[in-house]
């Protein structure tokens, strides 16, 4: 087929992770291939994705990253190099002035390829502004690529950004037990950890089960409803067999009503996609068991540490990550639109991958939870199964630049 000459924009949206400059990495990559074949002549960054397109808040990627060393740099960078941003585009109708401004800025700017990094509500972005482009004939491609520690974008085994989290969650979990156990006084600790629907963060906690053997006494997950009086029967068990007892639970945790345990503590706001801001779970579940088991107890909110984790990202995370980026390039050249990229894994022994391409619509504002038979008879831990998918993807050490003791970041 005829190939579409015209530059390309790029924007990440959303929450920031460990992994997510990688996948800008394999994106500037990808561009310069094309550049250098006279089909991509400019590779614009979107700073604070689609609000700062809207306000044609551009940047010159290949002026930037002019050599190897830069771009390394950038996929050892943690959160998002150009901006995010939390912002819905209304429905794509023909007319409406928000999308004719996006056209009108693409004209201008002789933009035919639009890549944005990001989780659900990303792909919603995508998935519009692809039909829109359709409905007013401005021939253009445009890309959903995968981004969320997460882990719940449906449609892939598994998204860019989560491995490197779940990497970090499992060292800190078994961290966290290690300074509980040199004690042989009666005490829980809790580990909230994000996943406000799908429990795959928290899953990882369990992950030094085939390492070390150090794994939480007990893991919930929002996949299962939440009932307060088995899980003081779960803790008392759990006091039973040692002294110091290791809990780990999602933050989105919620009863058979849909009533999120850590309600009590959250100030039900909520964000322009409608999701309310979670967090206080474990503080509850603190409270709840100092008033009805007495015995010492003290939770622990990972909070924002477990997204950007950069100094023991996951090298299959961020190999991945650059991969799926420069693969998104190619396959816009190569005429795909209204795509997300996905990985889809080949085999478990050897652990290898392919990347591939689905219809976007699929994915946006859908969700992949943690399957039934990841988690156990009595709803409070994970079984082999989980562990075996999750190990993967927490593979191999990345090779960091350090200057004076810390790493070194790139700033655009």
């Amino acid at each position: 087929m005829n190939k579409l000459i015209g530059n390309a924009v790029v924007g990440q949206s959303g929450g920031p992770t460990a992994a997510i400059n990688a996948t800008l990495s394999g994106v500037i990559r990808g561009a310069m291939e094309l550049r250098d074949e006279g089909i991509i002549p400019k590779l614009y960054g979107m700073r604070n994705g689609i609000k700062g397109l809207l306000e044609e808040n551009l940047i010159d990627l290949f002026e930037i990253f002019d050599d190897e060393k830069k771009l390394k740099t950038l996929e050892h960078t943690p959160a998002a190099a150009l901006g995010s941003c939390r912002k819905k585009l209304p429905e794509a109708v023909m007319g409406d002035e928000t999308y004719e401004k996006l056209i009108e800025i693409f004209k201008k700017n002789n933009i035919r390829y639009f890549f944005y990094i990001g989780g659900n509500d990303s792909m919603d972005t995508a998935d519009k502004l692809g039909k829109y482009s359709e409905l007013c004939g401005y021939e253009m491609r445009v890309i959903g690529v995968p981004k969320t520690i997460d882990n719940d974008l449906p449609v892939t085994d598994h998204t860019p950004g989560f491995g490197s989290a779940a990497k970090y969650i499992a060292a800190t979990t078994q961290e966290i037990i290690r300074d509980c156990a040199v004690y042989d006084v009666k005490a829980v600790t809790i580990i909230e950890i994000m996943g406000r629907d799908a429990g795959w963060l928290a899953a990882s906690s369990a992950l030094g089960r085939h390492i070390c053997g150090a794994e939480p006494d007990l893991v919930y997950l929002p996949e299962k409803a939440f009932d307060m009086n088995k899980f003081f029967e779960d803790v008392k068990k759990a006091l039973d067999k040692h002294p110091n007892v290791v809990i780990a639970i999602s933050e989105g945790i919620r009863d058979a009503e849909g009533n999120y345990v850590g309600s009590s503590t959250q100030s039900g706001a909520t964000d322009v996609f409608g999701h309310k801001y979670l967090g206080g779970s474990g503080k509850a579940l603190e409270n709840a068991i100092k008033e009805k088991l007495g015995c010492k107890v003290r939770s622990i909110e990972l909070n924002l540490c477990q997204r950007c984790a950069s100094h023991i990202a996951s090298k299959t995370d961020l190999d991945e990550s650059v991969t799926v980026g420069r693969s998104a390039v190619h396959a816009a050249v190569n005429g795909a639109s209204r795509v997300m990229m996905s990985i889809n894994r080949v085999s478990d022994a050897p652990y290898r991958i392919e990347v591939g391409t689905v219809n976007v619509h699929d994915v946006a504002n859908k969700e992949k939870i943690v399957p039934d038979e990841f988690i156990n008879a009595e709803g409070n831990h994970l079984t082999d199964a989980c562990i075996d998918y999750l190990l993967p993807l927490i593979q191999g050490e990345v090779d960091i630049e350090y200057k004076n003791g810390l790493p070194v970041h790139i700033i655009l």
